[in-house]
């Protein structure tokens, strides 16, 4: 990352990672390993950070038994999971999105039809500043596919929302705020 952001002369303050499932859970690892480097992670049927060390663990954490979340860095997440995932159990997200960062901010949550017909709850912790920091996404009947993605693709849900989207909007939001 590093060497990316020095040969391309990329603003270090606007380096992203996200990631589907394993790709996930490894974005929350790279984000909560090196703060320093990333400004915000998007997970998508992703495990919560340290829920496992080895294939048993994370065969348990996949199924929803994850060992309580452990403390993170200070780290501006948002989460996307479907409520209907049979491969990692969509209580990852929930662990994933309160893991204790300090403070605990209020969340507040609304549902709302997408365009493209996937009904999804949303809820946002905001900092004392009102800045979102963190973003959950459940996407009411999908299953373990990223949401709003191409048809052409796999392990994709075209019916939306568009987790590419809203990643991007909240990435380049800077505090997460609509």
């Amino acid at each position: 990352t590093e060497e990316i952001i020095a040969g391309y002369d990329i603003d270090p303050t606007r380096v992203f990672v996200a990631g589907l499932s394993a790709g996930g859970a490894m974005a929350l690892v790279l984000a909560a390993a090196h703060p320093n480097l990333y400004a915000a992670a998007g997970i998508h049927s992703g495990l919560p950070y340290q829920s496992a060390n080895d294939v048993m663990s994370a065969f348990a954490a996949m199924r929803g038994d994850a060992r309580p979340p452990r403390p993170q860095p200070g780290i501006r997440k948002i989460i996307f999971h479907g409520d209907a995932d049979s491969t990692v159990h969509p209580s990852n997200a929930a662990a994933i999105a309160h893991a204790p960062r300090g403070r605990k901010p209020e969340p507040s949550q609304h549902s709302a039809q997408d365009g493209q017909g996937r009904s999804y709850s949303k809820t946002v912790w905001r900092d004392q500043n009102g800045a979102a920091v963190t973003e959950q996404w459940i996407v009411h009947g999908a299953g373990h596919a990223w949401s709003g993605g191409s048809s052409d693709g796999s392990f994709t849900d075209p019916r939306g929302p568009d987790a590419s989207a809203q990643m991007v909007r909240f990435f380049m939001s800077g505090d997460g705020a609509e």
